[in-house]
C-alpha cells in the first residue's frame, strides 16, 4: 500500500528549480560528475520509490540464483523505460527539476529523454564493473549525463556509485562494455594514469549526475536490504544520431531511439523533451 502524503505538495517539488551553484556546475564540467545533497525529499523518495518498487517487482524477469548469474546480472536487476508503465513513474521520471538540473548542468538549451532504469542490487549483489555508459548509445555529443537517485540513504555496504574524476576527457577504455575485462583492465589504467576516485556514500536525498563518458563503478551489496536505485538518461534536445558502432548500439538505436534517422535529431515519442 502506497503511503499517504500530500500529492501536489509531492508534485511541486518535481517541478520546483534546485538552487544549483556555479561551483556545481565547474565541478561536474571539470570532473564529469556532481554529487547534489537534498535535491529530492524523504517524503518524494518513500512515495515514488514504492510505486517504482513495486513496478520492478512485477516486471522482472532475472530470478536464476545468484551463484548461476554473469558478472553483470550479479550487478544488478535492471528494468527499463518505467514511464511508460506507470503514470506516476512518470511523474517522476519527467521531473522538471531533476532536467533541468542536467541542462544546466551540461550547458544545453534542454534535454530529452533517452530512457529510464532502475537498478537493485539486491543483497549478495556483485560489484558493477568499471565502465562508460556511452559506450552503448549511437548518439554523436559527449552532451548527455546520467542522474542516479538512491531511494535509501546508501552506505559503503550498500554500494554507492565511484567515479574516476577527469576520465570523460580520455578515450582510454571506450570499446568495452561492462564485464570483468573492463574492471580488470580499467582498474589497472586509471591507476597508472593517477586519476582519483570518489567513492563515498550516498546520503537520503542525495543524487549524482555524471557524464556518459565517465568512468564509474559500484561495489558490491554485502548488506541483508535491496540497494534501491531509479535512474533516468538525458541528451541533448539537439543530439544528434550516428550510426551504431556495435551490436549494443545497434539494439538500442531499434528500442530506446525508435530507428529514427541516422544523422537526424532523437525525436521519437520515446524521447521526450523534458526541459
Amino acid at each position: 500500500m502506497l503511503s499517504t502524503f500530500d500529492k501536489a505538495a509531492l508534485q511541486q517539488q518535481l517541478s520546483k528549480p534546485f538552487n544549483l551553484s556555479d561551483e556545481a556546475i565547474t565541478f561536474y564540467r571539470t570532473n564529469g560528475y556532481v554529487k547534489l545533497k537534498n535535491v529530492l525529499s524523504p517524503e518524494v523518495l518513500q512515495y515514488y520509490g514504492e510505486i517504482i518498487t513495486e513496478q520492478v517487482i512485477r516486471l522482472n524477469t532475472l530470478t536464476k540464483p545468484m551463484e548461476e548469474r554473469t558478472t553483470y546480472e550479479r550487478a544488478f536487476l535492471q528494468i527499463m523505460n518505467l514511464w511508460r508503465e506507470d503514470d506516476l513513474v512518470r511523474e517522476f521520471v519527467f521531473s522538471p527539476r531533476l532536467a533541468r538540473i542536467a541542462a544546466e548542468l551540461m550547458g544545453v538549451s534542454g534535454v530529452r529523454l533517452y530512457h529510464d532504469q532502475a537498478l537493485y542490487k539486491e543483497p549478495s549483489g556483485g560489484f558493477t564493473p568499471w565502465h562508460a555508459d556511452q559506450f552503448y548509445w549511437p548518439l554523436a555529443s559527449p552532451h548527455t549525463v546520467t542522474v542516479w537517485i538512491p531511494l535509501q540513504e546508501t552506505p559503503m555496504e550498500m554500494g554507492p556509485l565511484a567515479f574516476a574524476e577527469g576520465s570523460q576527457q580520455v578515450e582510454i577504455g571506450r570499446e568495452l562494455e561492462i564485464s570483468d575485462e573492463s574492471e580488470k583492465l580499467l582498474a589497472a589504467e586509471l591507476a597508472r594514469l593517477n586519476f582519483r576516485v570518489n567513492d563515498t556514500p550516498f546520503d537520503l536525498g542525495e543524487v549524482s549526475y555524471h557524464a556518459g563518458w565517465t568512468f564509474h563503478r559500484a561495489g558490491p551489496n554485502t548488506s541483508n536490504a535491496p540497494r534501491k536505485v531509479m535512474t533516468m538518461i538525458y541528451m541533448d534536445k539537439d543530439q544528434t544520431i550516428t550510426a551504431p558502432k556495435n551490436s549494443y548500439q545497434q539494439a538500442d538505436w531499434q528500442k530506446w531511439l525508435d530507428s529514427f534517422p541516422i544523422g537526424g535529431k532523437p525525436e521519437s515519442e520515446l524521447n521526450p523533451v523534458l526541459f
